[in-house]
């Protein structure tokens, strides 16, 4: 594969630039080490210096007692709600702070190894390498109750057969805990008590615990999710880029469409309803660039494919998961006229990077605006889809009506003889 693939990071994950506050100095200290080390890591760090003037009022009307007072003496959930609402005085993405009792630090630690990489062998012993017990699913809450938001491609999860849209119950007779609920509990079994319809019994099922690490198993959700199925006589290809920022994920799908799995497929539905952006800036060029496909052939031994484009027609699948890299990428495929069915995208496209805080949670920080074409900014507006298509969670027994649409698209597309790709629309400049 091509170096652009799979060599080529985007600033999306790993920025490292360090614009400069106008007023940092003048922050009082409260005496609180995590609280005043996010305070000095927006004031050093924070993209947008308008913003930071903001977020330094807010963080003085804490120190100061004007709000909810914070201090060396506060008890941690003070803390807690401190740091979440400055930064939520930023009014961004890519930003927020993240405990190691959720997922999404884990995952997070492994997208910014290279950020915090002199930290990751005390925080990971003892190899360094990111890794937490679970079983491959991620939940939501919905008022007073919690569903299973996603099920990824491979896992344990997906094995003992849970479905999006069930609720959980409880994990072993405990309220379910991201980490805690299988912390220890590495090859055996959990319990999930879980309701599937609404006025239903519940239902138990055994669930493998596995010691997961985030890029390795999103490599392999990318891998499982690969599908040829027939639909009123057409091959239609699926995959599911959960993230970008693996190491080897589109050089999979690559392959797939070359001369694996979706090699004979008529056509390709590219699911960008993902967890992370990151990766590279050029990734959708798989699917819409004009370079030639092209294999080196040595003497001996198999043949290398060096670069691949697919010319086929291509449905894409968006929602709120759509962000940052992976919001590039849709974006791209708009510009060529591919259609994309789903729900509006995040609006999060700006460059973050992580930083380890004294108590070894993550701050994620903004740390670059990011313009398309020197005049577009998605950042807090999205992409709308072509086809919108509501996904309401709660019991969706695992029935996707994004995706059916979005089959339904390609169909269509088949039966007309069209490819999707076209000149690319005129879209009016936005800004925030």
């Amino acid at each position: 594969m091509r170096p652009g693939f799979s060599g080529m990071l985007l600033a999306f994950s790993l920025l490292l630039s360090t614009p400069a506050a106008p007023d940092a100095a003048d922050v009082t200290r409260s005496g609180q080490p995590v609280f005043d080390r996010v305070v000095e890591l927006v004031d050093e760090n924070f993209y947008d210096t308008t913003a930071v003037a903001r977020f330094n009022t807010a963080a003085r009307a804490l120190i100061d007692g004007r709000t909810h007072a914070i201090s060396a003496a506060s008890p941690p959930n003070d803390v807690d709600d401190a740091i979440t609402s400055v930064l939520a005085s930023l009014r961004v993405s890519h930003t927020g702070r993240y405990k190691p009792d959720t997922i999404d630090y884990f995952e997070l630690s492994d997208i910014f190894r290279f950020a915090i990489r002199d930290d990751l062998r005390r925080l990971f012993p003892p190899d360094g390498e990111v890794s937490y017990p679970g079983i491959g699913m991620v939940t939501a809450v919905d008022g007073d109750r919690r569903f299973v938001a996603d099920v990824y491609d491979g896992s344990p999860a997906e094995k003992a057969g849970l479905l999006v849209g069930d609720e959980i119950l409880s994990v072993d007779g405990l309220p379910y805990r991201e980490i805690g609920s299988f912390a220890g509990k590495e090859g055996r079994s959990v319990e999930i008590r879980l309701r599937r319809h609404r006025d239903a019994a519940p239902f138990s099922a055994k669930v493998q615990v596995e010691r997961l690490r985030p890029l390795p198993m999103f490599e392999r959700a990318i891998d499982e999710s690969l599908a040829l199925s027939e639909r009123e006589g057409h091959k239609i290809g699926y995959v599911r880029l959960w993230t970008l920022s693996t190491r080897n994920g589109l050089d999979i799908v690559a392959e797939a469409l070359a001369t694996g799995r979706l090699k004979d497929a008529e056509g390709v539905i590219v699911d960008l309803r993902g967890r992370w952006g990151g990766g590279p800036a050029d990734a959708a060029e798989l699917f819409v660039g004009d370079t030639p496909t092209f294999r080196l052939v040595p003497r001996r031994g198999d043949a290398t494919l060096a670069n691949f484009r697919w010319r086929k027609p291509v449905v894409a699948l968006i929602d709120k998961g759509t962000r940052s890299g992976l919001e590039l990428f849709a974006y791209a495929l708009r510009q060529n006229a591919i259609p994309l069915v789903g729900e509006r995208s995040a609006g999060a496209l700006l460059a973050g990077r992580a930083y380890v805080l004294p108590d070894d949670s993550l701050l994620e920080l903004a740390v670059s605006d990011a313009v398309i074409d020197n005049d577009l900014r998605l950042e807090g507006i999205g992409i709308e889809p072509d086809r919108a298509v509501p996904f309401p969670l709660a019991y969706a027994a695992g029935k996707d009506p994004q995706r059916e649409v979005a089959i339904g698209e390609m169909v269509r597309m088949l039966e007309a003889g069209t490819t999707g790709h076209a000149a690319p629309p005129q879209e009016p400049a936005a800004t925030r």
